[in-house]
């Protein structure tokens, strides 16, 4: 069993790290099988490249290889997509999580194109998640 984790954030609208390590905490201890870091559930589209990073950081260290993380890396844009893939730090990682590009609505050619890209940009394992408007 997978738990996406949510972004957890304090009153004044900062991510609340230390509540975010004790869900992480809680899931470790109750036998998840592995993470879901920066999902589509974790409030990512109002997260700053500097807050993902550290969430990212943060959930490798403490999970510290006892289960699989598997790191959202979904953006509309491909470009963005691949850079990440190439020039981020994935140690820790074990596979990215990738959604077809949301708001753009490509088409199949188009979804085909994403893929592949994001396929010849990492040796790591790939999981894609598609929005129910847009086909596949």
């Amino acid at each position: 069993m997978g738990v996406a984790l949510i972004t957890p954030f304090k009153e004044d609208d900062s991510v609340d790290y230390e509540a975010l390590l004790r869900l992480v905490d809680y899931q470790l201890q109750n036998g998840t099988d592995f993470l879901c870091v920066l999902g589509t559930t974790a409030e990512t589209p109002t997260l700053t490249k500097e807050e993902k990073d550290k969430i990212k950081r943060l959930i490798i260290e403490r999970v510290n290889g006892r289960i699989p993380i598997l790191l959202g890396v979904s953006s509309n844009c491909t470009r963005t997509v691949v850079e990440t893939l190439k020039n981020d730090d994935m140690t820790g990682v074990d596979a990215v999580l990738v959604a077809v590009p949301y708001y753009n609505k490509p088409s199949q050619e188009g979804i085909y194109q994403h893929y592949k890209a994001i396929a010849e940009a990492t040796d790591l394992p790939w999981f894609f998640i598609t929005c129910r408007d847009v086909p596949v």
